[in-house]
């Protein structure tokens, strides 16, 4: 069963830019969607950005137009590039994917920590 692996958070400055990975162990090409989702400490999980087949993309009104996600088939790799960093975009990021239609994949999240 494919599993999902993120990376690249870390703490960065109010205003500053950082870029998150999800890398799917067996591919991307079985999970559609796949999305970003964020908690915050002691907040719900909510979803933050979803691309699904044919590349379309959506946003939670609280990053559009901050954040972009992307894929890249060949490296097994989704993308949440995220830009002007806000202090409440802190706390966990986590990897989501419907696997081949039937069973959802989470990653085991990574923090990200925006300070003002």
């Amino acid at each position: 069963q494919v599993q999902l692996k993120e990376s690249g958070g870390g703490l960065v400055q109010a205003g500053g830019s950082l870029r998150l990975s999800c890398v799917a162990s067996e591919g991307i090409g079985n999970l559609n969607p796949i999305n970003w989702y964020h908690q915050a400490a002691g907040k719900q999980r909510e979803v933050v950005a979803t691309i699904a087949r044919g590349g379309f993309t959506n946003y939670a009104a609280s990053v559009e137009g901050r954040f972009t996600i992307s894929r890249d088939g060949p490296e097994k790799t989704v993308y949440l590039q995220m830009s002007a960093l806000k202090p409440e975009d802190t706390g966990v990021y986590y990897c989501h994917a419907r696997y081949r239609d039937y069973l959802d994949i989470w990653g085991q999240g990574t923090q990200v920590t925006v300070s003002s």
